[in-house]
């Protein structure tokens, strides 16, 4: 991918105050726990369903319910129950995050959780995947995180239903986290958007996986958790709404 290296290539000059901001961000920054309850539910449509559906969430801080008060508010519970609504159905749901987690843990983490299944588990409709954080402020190379992708959707594509899809959420915007200083928000900024690049085109390139990119307004304190850092329950809300609405939007088009 053209430029995927520009954002070290900027940042290398710049490493002694990018480093000392980092560190400083973190020492500030109010640490928020994981959600504490039970990471799975149901959702059902207040009209009658007609349908049912198998939503799996695997992914860092939004979906282990960091900024919000349960994995109810989070982002799994959270795009289940806007499913549920649109399309008249019970949306059965189960959240597999961890707050700090890189794309390089689901595959480890997915192995553990299948074998606690006692029987193979039924197909999944939706599979959402939101990553992207945790690789951009580490710096991950664009090479690993391409090939780390490729090996972790080709074994959830096996995963799916004939109608299943795998949503690929899109990278934060991280120049615009109150949480950062400037010029260690652009930076990241320009990271996450090399990630994101990534999860386009791998999504342009599969049958049965979709990107979404990344809609709330993060800008709007109303929408940010108290550390500035992560959407509060209105944030993932509003971007539960908007992932189901261009899912389903979008799916028609597979």
């Amino acid at each position: 991918m053209k430029f995927s290296y520009l954002p070290e290539l900027v940042a290398a000059p710049l490493y002694p105050l990018l480093a000392w901001q980092g560190r400083r961000t973190r020492a500030v920054t109010p640490r928020l726990p994981e959600a504490s309850d039970l990471a799975y539910g149901v959702c059902v449509s207040a009209s009658a369903p007609v349908d049912k559906l198998r939503v799996l969430g695997i992914g860092e801080s939004p979906v282990a319910g960091v900024g919000v008060a349960n994995y109810e508010e989070a982002i799994t519970a959270q795009l289940a129950n806007a499913l549920a609504g649109k399309l008249y159905a019970t949306v059965e749901w189960q959240a597999l995050g961890q707050n700090g987690a890189r794309l390089s843990w689901a595959r480890q983490a997915l192995a553990a959780f299948r074998q606690t299944l006692a029987q193979a588990s039924p197909a999944w409709d939706v599979i959402l995947l939101a990553f992207g954080v945790n690789d951009t402020t580490s710096f991950c190379s664009a090479r690993s995180y391409r090939a780390e992708l490729q090996s972790l959707l080709d074994e959830l594509q096996t995963m799916l239903g004939p109608a299943g899809f795998v949503i690929l959420a899109g990278v934060p915007p991280m120049q615009v986290f109150p949480a950062l200083p400037s010029p260690l928000r652009q930076i990241l900024g320009m990271k996450a958007r090399v990630l994101d690049q990534i999860n386009r085109d791998m999504a342009a390139s599969r049958q049965q996986v979709l990107h979404l990119p990344f809609t709330a307004k993060l800008q709007d304190a109303r929408q940010m958790a108290e550390d500035g850092y992560h959407p509060s329950a209105l944030g993932v809300s509003i971007w539960a709404q908007e992932l189901a609405k261009t899912f389903l939007q979008n799916r028609q088009e597979k």
